[in-house]
């Protein structure tokens, strides 16, 4: 595992951003796996930048999302169908036909989460996948457990990740009590990995992911087993590593 320590959450976000422009400019037909939330959101707006650029093309990428809400339709706002519009896909020229979410406003978690895997597999599995770090540890929604998850599944989200996520609803009682997510196996079986993390918040998961024991109630820890991990954080989040990097 290649462990960064950035100088700033944005050359954080941009040393990540070449990270995955190599990988299109490498392949332009690659797969990348995506993920949401507060971290990527300035990576994002430098791969936007790229495209604009004209340094960069994503019209025969196919991407997967890492997870979605269970009960929330794609235009809900809180939904990462939603969000990927909003910061990445409306504004650079990827096929949105060949973007993919699993369906939250399905309640049929069987059929989402078969469909999802099978559509990965036949796409060829994930070139890169694009991590963050929950502040208990989760990477996708695969919160805690006894076992590490294999393939997508439904998720019952743990008090401490919807408090988390509260801040992005109305009101606490708004938040999605489940969601749908690739499972630890599917995430291993991308081709590459990329994590990213910033905030003074994270620092203690930081080192007990990367640096501690490899178990499932640290769920990120297995990515110390990824043959081609990289992990990229913001001098906060990297704080109780530099010794250790």
């Amino acid at each position: 595992m290649e462990f960064i320590i950035a100088e700033s959450a944005e050359d954080m976000g941009r040393r990540a951003a070449d990270r995955i422009a190599s990988f299109v400019e490498a392949d332009p037909a690659c797969v990348l796996g995506l993920a949401t939330g507060t971290t990527p959101i300035g990576l994002y707006a430098d791969l936007v930048a790229d495209f604009k650029a004209g340094k960069l093309s994503f019209a025969e990428v196919t991407t997967f999302n890492l997870d979605e809400y269970r009960g929330l339709a794609p235009e809900h706002d809180q939904s990462y169908r939603y969000f990927m519009k909003k910061h990445l896909f409306d504004h650079i020229d990827i096929d949105q036909a060949r973007t993919h979410v699993p369906e939250g406003a399905n309640p049929d978690a069987d059929a989402v989460c078969a469909a999802y895997e099978q559509a990965i597999a036949e796409a060829g599995g994930v070139d890169l996948q694009l991590l963050g770090l929950g502040p208990n540890g989760h990477i996708g929604f695969n919160e805690p457990e006894d076992t590490f998850p294999k393939a997508t599944h439904c998720v019952d989200l743990t008090e401490s990740t919807i408090q988390a996520n509260s801040r992005l609803f109305d009101s606490i009682d708004d938040v999605p009590r489940q969601a749908y997510t690739m499972g630890i196996g599917t995430i291993m079986a991308a081709r590459s990995v990329l994590v990213v993390v910033e905030g003074a918040h994270k620092a203690e998961i930081v080192k007990k992911a990367f640096f501690g024991p490899v178990t499932p109630e640290v769920p990120a820890s297995i990515l110390q087993f990824h043959p081609d991990a990289t992990v990229i954080v913001d001098p906060a989040a990297g704080e109780l590593c530099r010794d250790l990097a």
